[in-house]
Formats: C-alpha cells, structure tokens, sequence
C-alpha cells in the first residue's frame, strides 16, 4: 500500500465563475472547500471514488474511434460515471458544453458521450449498462 488516499485533479480555469457554474451547478458535484484569499480563489468539488487510468496510445486511439469516430483527445481526458448519459449530455450541452459525439454503445458494455467543456478539459460520460 502506498498510502495514497486521495486523487485530487487540479485544474487552472482561466474563468473560474464559469468553471465553477458548470461543475458545480450543472454537473453537480458537491463542494466540498471553499477558499478565497489576495491570491486567489480556490474550491474543491467531491466527484465521487477516484481512479487514474493509464492508457497507452493505441488504445486510445481505439477508446476515441468507438466514442467518437475519430481521434479527438489530448493526453489527458476526464470521465465521470452517471446515471444516465443522454440525460447528462443534454443537460451540459445546454449549459454550454460543445458534444463531440452522442451517447454511443461501446464494446465494453456502457455507453459513452463526449464533450468540450469549460477549462478546456473534453469529458467523458460515461453510464455502465
């Protein structure tokens, strides 16, 4: 055990009120710390259990073809499990999020959308089947 307990996903938003709209109130991750001060503002949003996927780029370039038909990510891509993908995507779609594709059925039995959202980071939502 290496005594990790935590991944915490940093990210510099050059509009943070929207960044914070969007993933706050829209996607609804809960805040979890607040902090203001002359330097800044920070806050720290739970998303649930944390995992980091290591993929190597054939493989990625797979993951990209089945969701999106085409190779579409940077090296760093952000996914996050909900209840209902389509009702997901429409919902950030609506608040602002660009879809990349739709929902689409993967050979790993979920079903998967992607989008370009605030902070630049492409997400995917991703529901298990």
């Amino acid at each position: 055990m290496t005594g990790v307990r935590e991944l915490r996903l940093c990210v510099t938003a050059s509009d943070y009120d929207e960044a914070l709209r969007f993933y706050r109130d829209v996607l609804g991750l809960e805040e979890r710390e607040a902090f203001t001060s002359e330097d800044g503002r920070v806050t720290i949003l739970e998303a649930g259990r944390a995992t980091l996927e290591i993929i190597d780029p054939n493989h990625s370039e797979f993951i990209d073809r089945v969701e999106v038909g085409k190779r579409v990510a940077g090296h760093i891509r952000v996914a996050f499990e909900v209840d209902d993908s389509k009702e997901a995507t429409e919902r950030l779609e609506a608040a602002g999020a660009e879809v990349i594709a739709e929902p689409t059925r993967t050979p790993w039995n979920s079903l998967n959308a992607r989008l370009s959202a605030p902070a630049g980071l492409q997400l995917t939502l991703f529901q298990e089947l």
